[in-house]
C-alpha cells in the first residue's frame, strides 16, 4: 500500500478511477515491477536507488495511482529550483489507452506547480516515437537543446 493514505491535495479530482498518492517505501517493489513491465529500466540505472532517492528528497516524489490493490500507473517528479522534471511515467500495459497517462501527467504538473516550478521538462529516447507523440499530444514541445552527460560512479 501507499506511503500516503490520502489523496494528494490539488490533484484529487484528476483521476476518479482510483486513489492517487505519493509513494512510500512500501510501494518500491510494485513501482519497480511496473517500470520493468513498461520497459523503462536500463542496466546502468538502478531503479531501487532511483525510487529511494525520489521518495527521500523534499523536492521529489513518486506519484502512484492504485485501482483497488493494483498499481495502475506511476510517475516520478522533481523540482531542481529551476525546472520541474518528469521521469518514469508508467501505465500498466493492460490499463493503457484509458487516460491514465494523461492523468499522471496532470498530477505531475499540479505537484510541480504547487512548488513554484515555472516549466516542466522530460527526456525521451529519440527513437521512442510513441512516447514523443504522446507528450506532443499533451502540448509539450521539442526543445532546441542537447543533453550531455557522464556517469559519476
Amino acid at each position: 500500500m501507499s506511503g500516503s493514505a490520502e489523496r494528494l491535495p490539488g490533484i484529487a479530482g484528476l483521476c476518479h478511477q482510483g486513489a492517487m498518492t505519493e509513494a512510500g517505501a512500501a510501494d518500491s517493489a510494485d513501482v519497480i515491477a511496473l517500470w520493468e513491465a513498461c520497459g523503462l529500466t536500463r542496466p546502468w540505472n538502478e531503479p531501487a536507488a532511483d525510487f529511494a532517492r525520489a521518495i527521500a528528497g523534499p523536492a521529489s516524489a513518486v506519484l502512484v495511482l492504485r485501482e483497488g490493490d493494483a498499481l495502475a500507473a506511476s510517475v516520478m517528479v522533481g523540482f531542481d529550483g529551476h525546472r520541474g522534471w518528469v521521469y518514469y511515467l508508467a501505465v500498466a500495459p493492460e490499463r493503457r489507452r484509458a487516460g491514465l497517462g494523461r492523468a499522471m501527467m496532470e498530477a505531475a504538473e499540479a505537484w510541480l506547480r504547487a512548488r513554484g516550478a515555472p516549466k516542466i521538462q522530460l527526456m525521451v529516447r529519440e527513437d521512442n516515437e510513441a512516447a514523443l507523440g504522446f507528450y506532443e499530444g499533451l502540448g509539450l514541445e521539442r526543445q532546441k537543446v542537447v543533453t550531455l552527460g557522464r556517469f559519476l560512479t
